[in-house]
């Protein structure tokens, strides 16, 4: 029996992952900061370890006896303090390969972003190997690239590692990426900037699942390098927005926003609440704006050829699962 920790296993992919490894005979191990998912995982037959990324003698300890760990955990948000995002992302991810190589596991299979790429112009077909950015989007981009960086390091000193870069990933128990959506259509509206006319790459969750598990079976000649991952079938924003409040049978309301302008007032909001911290997360953040505005579409080929990938499930039956799993659980 395989045995296999996977941290962030109380969010979208990392629930997936444990519930699919489970479910073909692998022991596994949760770690999650949502402590009210824990019976759930457990009632899989799921073990839920409370412990912290940037406790290393809880990672060291959590790391013990396993055959691969799946680092799926990261602070993702597009706001918040540099040093929360360097504690959880880059000494999170230290702690993990320290303990992984402590422990002999056999793979390191870590969950980077195409975040790294971004630097607010027009990027089609990017490719793994296309230069990065001089200057990252923002404290999450950085953190892990630098993030990436502690992984490559980790199999240079003989802790077999692989990473992937999934776009925007989506399906059931996703608490981030929809759900700001329908939260902002019943606040003021979707915001259409630009016309809503960008073209939105996407990944289904289960086809990410895909690739983590044939990273763990990936030759090694395919290790030690990051892989793109998303469903390779880009879309306009305004038409997958329009798919998905019809299967939600929720009426959508457009808010139209030119880009200058709702560029400048995400300026203006993180202005203040930078002056204001406890106010939170602005409504509206540069990077927001810039992500739902200006294209990136991923090249995919490297994970087609090098670890068989092939997107499984479609965008359409991808937004089908979603709707069907957030109508029940607005219920």
């Amino acid at each position: 029996m395989n045995r296999a920790l996977v941290t962030g296993a109380t969010g979208c992919l990392g629930r997936h992952l444990a519930i699919r490894l489970a479910g073909q005979g692998w022991k596994v191990t949760g770690m999650g900061r949502k402590q009210e998912h824990a019976a759930q995982l457990e009632a899989k037959g799921i073990r839920f370890y409370r412990g912290d990324l940037r406790d290393k003698a809880a990672i060291t300890q959590a790391c013990a006896d396993q055959d691969a760990v799946f680092h799926c955990a990261a602070l993702s948000s597009p706001w918040g303090k540099y040093r929360d995002f360097y504690s959880s992302n880059v000494e999170g991810t230290q702690h993990l390969v320290d303990g992984s190589l402590l422990a002999g596991v056999q793979r390191f299979i870590h969950v980077s972003t195409p975040s790294v790429y971004f630097n607010y112009v027009p990027r089609y077909d990017v490719h793994e190997d296309d230069p990065l950015p001089t200057k990252p989007a923002n404290h999450y981009a950085a953190t892990k690239r630098m993030a990436e960086q502690v992984v490559l390091q980790a199999h240079a000193s003989g802790l077999p590692s692989i990473m992937i870069r999934p776009r925007a990933i989506f399906g059931p128990y996703d608490q981030t990426l929809f759900p700001r959506l329908v939260a902002a259509n019943r606040k003021t509206g979707v915001p259409m900037i630009g016309g809503g006319q960008a073209v939105i790459d996407l990944t289904c969750v289960d086809n990410v699942v895909d690739a983590l598990l044939l990273c763990w079976s990936a030759p090694p000649d395919a290790l030690g390098r990051a892989y793109n991952i998303s469903n390779g079938d880009p879309r306009p924003f305004n038409e997958l927005v329009s798919q998905l409040f019809g299967l939600l049978e929720m009426p959508l309301v457009r808010r139209n926003i030119p880009y200058r302008a709702a560029y400048g007032a995400a300026a203006l909001m993180e202005s203040v609440h930078r002056l204001l911290p406890m106010l939170g997360e602005p409504q509206l953040t540069r990077y927001t704006v810039g992500s739902l505005t200006i294209p990136q579409t991923l090249d995919i080929n490297d994970a087609r050829e090098r670890i068989g990938y092939t997107p499984r499930v479609s965008i359409e039956e991808g937004l089908k699962q979603f709707a069907d799993w957030w109508r029940v659980e607005s219920c």
